[in-house]
């Protein structure tokens, strides 16, 4: 395995966003990471919340528009998350702290992929009661995006400090 993360920071991609300096290279990319995640967080809290019942008086049917931006938001996401990766594979790529973020992103978004077919695919959704899992599907989306974010944050202070990426 280190062989191949050695590969992948040394590729000329990675050091340019590891070494650059240029605002156009790791600030743009955390920074567009952060906003793929604020989207895909954010989005899918709300829908989480409305599902739960939050704002009763309020139409659940409408809030389905939300799920395309939550796609988009997170092929951002996989993008600019390569590309730091890619900056600092050998440390990111050996610490169970990446796989922990990865496994809650990977669930949320099934989570997330369940909520939509199960409550918003429903052509009832605003006339019948909502399926008895949905509120269960809700918090565990919640769950996974607080522990997606959580050890996101987390990583950046895992292993020794690489000039450039914190």
């Amino acid at each position: 395995m280190t062989e191949f993360t050695n590969y992948l920071e040394q590729t000329g991609l990675s050091q340019w966003v590891r070494d650059s300096g240029s605002l156009w290279s790791f600030p743009t990319i955390l920074f567009l990471h952060t906003l793929g995640m604020s989207i895909i967080a954010g989005g899918s809290a709300m829908i989480s919340l409305v599902v739960l019942g939050f704002w009763p008086a309020v139409p659940i049917k409408p809030f389905a528009r939300v799920f395309p931006l939550l796609w988009v938001a997170f092929g951002l996401q996989a993008v600019t998350g390569i590309l730091m990766l890619l900056a600092d594979a050998t440390i990111k790529l050996t610490t169970l702290d990446f796989y922990i973020k990865m496994a809650f992103v990977f669930a949320g978004l099934i989570i997330v992929t369940r909520i939509r077919r199960q409550i918003f695919e429903n052509p009832q959704i605003d006339r019948v009661p909502l399926p008895g899992n949905a509120k269960m599907l809700a918090w565990a989306s919640l769950g996974c995006w607080f522990g997606a974010i959580t050890a996101g944050r987390l990583l950046a202070y895992v292993g020794p400090i690489v000039e450039g990426t914190r």
